[in-house]
């Protein structure tokens, strides 16, 4: 499924990072000040077609440094007996465990993390299901682009702990699930995850 990216938030996203970059590496201060405007004009179209005021628009949008590259979010694909773990947040919808990788550590340690964070279980990472380019699958499109990295996960122990981030958790077959949280995780990716763990040949798919 390819989601539609507006022209607009393309060459918003096009400038921000050309300016990211080049304020990285141009030591002239006439170059900097004239990247600066170009990554400050990027946050004003973003403010002009969204809601959002152009100092949170610079805040989420433009408050990198160094080269621009994805941003990680792991996701734990965890099953038992035929269902899958969800984790349920305040808002009453349902993810897989999963969030931001953090820069001090592997995927693989982000994803084990962020189970037991959300769900309370110890679990063994072990296969990579998939790496996946977000907007092709997840709405609403963001203003940066993001790898979605879905990790097989294995049950070694604990118990669900309500917590900051969720409020419950369950386990759930592939034909009864709850309301998704889609920014985050889609029935079809849910599936993709069910059809891996039912194939111990399966193949990465990669985007």
């Amino acid at each position: 499924m390819k989601m539609k990216r507006e022209k607009w938030l393309e060459w918003a996203m096009e400038l921000q990072g050309l300016a990211q970059g080049a304020l990285y590496y141009c030591k002239d201060k006439y170059d900097i000040e004239r990247f600066e405007r170009i990554r400050e004009i990027s946050a004003e179209i973003l403010s002009e077609y969204t809601d959002l005021s152009v100092e949170k628009v610079t805040e989420l949008f433009c408050g990198e440094k160094g080269y621009q590259t994805p941003k990680i979010d792991v996701r734990a694909a965890v099953f038992r007996e035929g269902k899958v773990l969800l984790v349920q947040e305040e808002n009453g919808l349902w993810s897989m465990p999963g969030g931001w990788a953090d820069a001090d550590l592997s995927v693989k340690e982000n994803t084990i993390k962020e189970v037991k964070e959300e769900a309370g279980l110890d679990v063994s990472a072990g296969r990579v299901i998939a790496i996946q380019d977000r907007k092709n699958h997840n709405i609403p499109l963001y203003a940066y682009n993001i790898c979605k990295i879905f990790v097989e996960c294995t049950v070694l122990g604990g118990h669900f702990v309500k917590n900051l981030e969720t409020v419950d958790s369950g386990w759930f077959s592939q034909n009864d699930l709850p309301p998704l949280a889609e920014d985050k995780i889609t029935e079809e990716q849910i599936e993709m995850c069910f059809q891996a763990s039912k194939n111990p040949q399966w193949c990465t798919v990669l985007e």
